[in-house]
């Protein structure tokens, strides 16, 4: 069992407000590393955000400063609303340790919202929780992912339906080539949690991870690529192999030329699965951040 440690509330003054493209690195991501940050994306146009958004900010202020809530206007805001895939309104998003951990689309009930704000609680309330899954993320980040998937088990014993704990779990075991396993443990998901962010990044990695296993040589790829630059079929395989071998950035780069070439090719194939490996990676990450923006500037231009 864990050895938890009282973690202390957050101050009860500023648990709400209005944030930006130019603050939301602050409000949201830093600000998470103390207490989860819900953030709520809103236009004044949205019928249901004017019902959601009184009631989260009541479940929020109810909760004494265990979790703050950020208001983020997609109007004016749009660069952050395309890099985080906001495609309707009311969506929440739940941050933890600078990293979306929740969330939900739509307005809901008053019970789901309490319930929500319960996990959220549950993740920096008392028991270190928090701490612990955020020595199991350094774990797995620096190789020891075996020691990682017992702290993310272990604390899973704690709270069955943590998303945080879950989805690394997840990704200790396909860290350890234990890819029949972690697509074991995506398809027992529990239901509360199966959607969370955190759980749909393992997913993701498990298809690039099975994509993996059927990528073609680099070398040849790019070859029939070069010798047919049209070739869309030979420029998507050299994609996937290019990630199997680890080079982020560069599948990517093909993934953006086949949209811009011809968005609709394969039922939006390059679209699907630029947005697989956007959803693997962390959502700051350099790659998934400079891709989105390259991405939505073709999809708005």
């Amino acid at each position: 069992m864990l050895e938890l440690n009282p973690t202390p509330k957050a101050p009860a003054t500023d648990l709400i407000k209005d944030s930006s493209e130019a603050t939301f690195m602050a409000d949201v991501v830093e600000a998470s590393r103390e207490v989860p940050v819900i953030v709520d994306f809103w236009a004044p146009w949205c019928g249901p955000c004017k019902t959601l958004g009184p009631a989260l900010e009541a479940a929020v202020t109810k909760a004494g400063g265990k979790v703050r809530m950020v208001k983020v206007n997609v109007d004016e805001n749009q660069n952050i609303a395309a890099q985080l895939r906001i495609q309707s309104i009311p969506t929440v998003y739940a941050f933890w340790q600078g990293q979306p951990v929740d969330g939900f689309q739509g307005a809901v009930p008053a019970s789901e919202i309490d319930a929500f704000i319960g996990r959220l609680s549950g993740m920096a309330g008392d028991g270190g929780l928090g701490e612990a899954l955020e020595a199991a993320e350094t774990m797995l980040a620096e190789g020891a992912a075996s020691d990682a998937a017992q702290t993310f088990a272990a604390i899973l014993g704690e709270e069955p339906e943590n998303p945080g704990a879950y989805g690394g779990l997840i990704r200790a075991h396909l860290a350890t080539g234990q890819l029949d396993q972690a697509e074991s443990l995506l398809a027992n998901a529990p239901d509360a949690i199966a959607g969370s962010p955190e759980v749909e990044a393992a997913r993701a990695q498990i298809d690039l991870a099975r994509q993996a296993e059927k990528a073609g040589p680099v070398a040849e790829l790019r070859a029939a690529v070069e010798a047919n630059p049209g070739d869309l079929q030979a420029r998507f395989d050299l994609a996937q192999a290019l990630h199997a071998a680890g080079d982020v950035d560069a599948a990517v780069d093909e993934l953006l030329d086949i949209f811009r070439r011809d968005r609709e090719w394969n039922d939006a194939a390059a679209k699907t699965q630029l947005f697989k490996i956007f959803d693997a990676l962390k959502p700051q990450d350099p790659i998934a951040l400079n891709g989105r923006r390259k991405l939505s500037s073709m999809i708005f231009a």
